[in-house]
């Protein structure tokens, strides 16, 4: 074999033995599977020979993971052409600010600053962005520094033993697993984000909706102030009229019970008051007690109806749907995973270590080791199948979730919409009862004073009015409550100006994902403008598969038939991009 003296040599002890024992005949060991010789070759070259023929075998080995699950194509969700109504006014981000209330705006922003569920929600975006990053560390190798100390004591001699080196494990994503987990992760962080904005407007709905209450309230205790005078004075004169024997006893009595009555609906609205006061307190983050507003008894004027826009674009608006798509994406690369587990998986292991009884010796004496494991899956009683066909299920559970939604949210502004038409006719027959009530009382009252009329039905006369007064009072309230309604289920991109204390507006904003593997086919959508076309298909590809999957591999949604062939060739390595999520204060789950 000749003077192995400049030669390395890669073997177990017994083959060492042949060769002269001095560290300048063998300067470094490489331990590659099992031992062997080798003469006059670099070792490295040796060890990456002996990874490929493992890696060779064990891949036909492989060729028994289970390829025969088909990913079926998703249904087609239909999207009607337009609205019943458009409107013509551009509704901001901070729409709450259309109504011109600047003391409503301060409350708002206070609100979205301190409310503790939506600084909790916030935190939630941090921790899943968090496990968004623990994950992508599996790209990396695993590096850890070693030291030891050792202490070996009998009826011999006592002996110590020290160890110093670096272990490296680096498992390599041979089908892209790891990158479709975290992708999947990536996906999770983003429907958690948009779920911290549908908290945060829902929340500015609450506190308009509790602002614009309390003003009705307020309205309606100054209404009613004004009554209790009217129906005293009417008391007074009705007792001074049977003290003189014009009116009978029973005329006394139902003014008292009209005074009484009245007196009553006072103590409700004082009450209504202060628990709205309480309610608005905890929105905004304070202590209720002692909690005290002033929001004047007069509603804003109702802003001009906000433009609808297109169907279609809805759902690139309402952080609810943008929630749910977003976990619907997240599912599928999830699936994308599972199919990968099926398949062998490679890793890399290397070590640097120096071995020395004295520890001055500690480092003169390297020992470098190289490894590597292909490992296959050969049976495992079907759970891999199983996980397969779970996460395939939760991604249909989650799409019918986001299909749901959709639907309710078309459902929402169309709602609010005839609401707001039909509440605005209301107002104006009230107003006009109103009117004619007062005109009736007026006459009635006159009639009375001469005797042409019972009193009975001034009675009737003045507790219509006064009703109709307070009907139409929360007649009013109702129509900006629905149009807080309409506002919210058009939605829109929380204003980046409104961060809680402690987070930048980067770190509450959903990311910017480049997807590259969807195709979405809408039907109905040939009144949809080429640029929200183009935004509807931008949004929509990350529900698709990767193309890895092999030909024809891919999800669509909108197909009749599936589009998947099951030859897999390699499980899916997928990119993504962010939106779209649960019901407005619905939260995020990371199925």
């Amino acid at each position: 074999m000749g003077n192995p003296v400049n030669e390395r040599w890669i073997g177990a002890p017994e083959l060492r033995a042949e060769l002269p024992t001095t560290n300048q005949l063998i300067p470094k060991t490489f331990v590659i599977g099992k031992p062997f010789p080798v003469c006059m070759m670099n070792p490295t070259q040796t060890a990456f020979k002996k990874i490929a023929q493992w890696l060779l075998l064990l891949l036909l080995i492989g060729g028994c993971a289970d390829r025969s699950f088909q990913r079926a194509s998703l249904p087609a969700l239909e999207t009607p052409a337009e609205f019943a109504e458009r409107g013509t006014s551009i509704s901001p981000n901070r729409w709450w600010s259309a109504f011109g209330d600047a003391n409503l705006d301060f409350q708002v922003d206070s609100g979205l600053c301190n409310n503790y569920s939506v600084l909790a929600a916030a935190q939630r975006v941090r921790a899943a962005r968090a496990v968004t990053r623990r994950e992508a560390s599996d790209f990396w190798p695993d590096i850890d520094g070693i030291l030891g100390l050792g202490f070996n004591g009998g009826p011999n001699e006592n002996s110590e033993s020290y160890s110093l080196g670096l272990d490296i494990n680096y498992p390599v994503d041979l089908w892209g697993e790891i990158e479709s987990r975290v992708e999947a992760q990536r996906l999770r962080a983003n429907a958690t984000c948009w779920d911290y904005h549908a908290g945060a407007l829902a929340l500015s709905a609450e506190i308009t909706s509790v602002w614009f209450s309390l003003i009705e309230a307020h309205a309606q205790a100054e209404l009613l102030e004004e009554q209790i005078k009217t129906n005293e004075t009417g008391l007074k004169l009705q007792e001074e009229r049977f003290g003189l024997g014009f009116v009978r006893s029973a005329d006394v009595l139902r003014q008292r019970q009209l005074l009484e009555s009245t007196l009553e609906q006072a103590v409700v609205i004082e009450s209504q008051i202060n628990v709205l006061e309480h309610q608005l307190a905890v929105l905004l983050g304070r202590v209720p007690q002692g909690a005290s507003f002033e929001p004047g008894t007069a509603f804003p004027e109702l802003p001009p109806l906000p433009a609808t826009g297109l169907p279609s674009e809805l759902l690139l608006r309402r952080p609810d749907i943008q929630r749910n798509y977003n976990a619907l994406a997240a599912a599928d690369r999830d699936l994308a995973s599972a199919i990968s587990r099926q398949y062998p998986r490679l890793n890399l292991s290397a070590s640097l270590q120096n071995l020395s009884e004295n520890p001055g010796d500690l480092l003169k004496n390297w020992f470098v080791s190289l490894g590597g494991q292909l490992i296959a899956p050969l049976f495992d009683g079907g759970q891999r199948k199983a996980e397969v066909e779970r996460t395939n299920a939760v991604k249909y559970a989650l799409f019918h979730e986001y299909a749901q939604s959709v639907l309710l949210a078309y459902q929402e502004v169309e709602d609010s919409l005839v609401q707001e038409k039909f509440q605005i006719q209301r107002i104006e027959h009230l107003e006009e009862q109103v009117k004619l009530a007062g005109q009736a009382s007026d006459q009635l009252r006159e009639q009375y004073l001469i005797g042409d009329a019972q009193y009975l039905d001034v009675l009737n006369a003045i507790t219509g009015q006064q009703r109709l007064q307070r009907q139409l009072l929360n007649a009013q309230l109702d129509l900006r409550l629905i149009r807080v309604s309409l506002y919210l289920a058009l939605a829109g991109n929380l204003d980046p100006t409104c961060v809680p204390p402690g987070f930048t507006s980067s770190e509450i904003m959903p990311l910017e994902l480049e997807l590259e593997d969807f195709e979405v086919e809408e039907s109905n959508t040939e009144n949809v403008s080429n640029n929200t076309q183009d935004k509807l298909e931008s949004a929509n590809e990350s529900l698709s598969a990767d193309e890895n999957l092999g030909e024809g591999g891919g999800l669509t949604i909108g197909s009749d038939e599936p589009n998947y062939d099951g030859g897999i060739e390699k499980p899916p390595m997928s990119k993504s991009k962010d939106s779209i999520l649960d019901r407005l204060r619905g939260t995020a789950d990371d199925e």
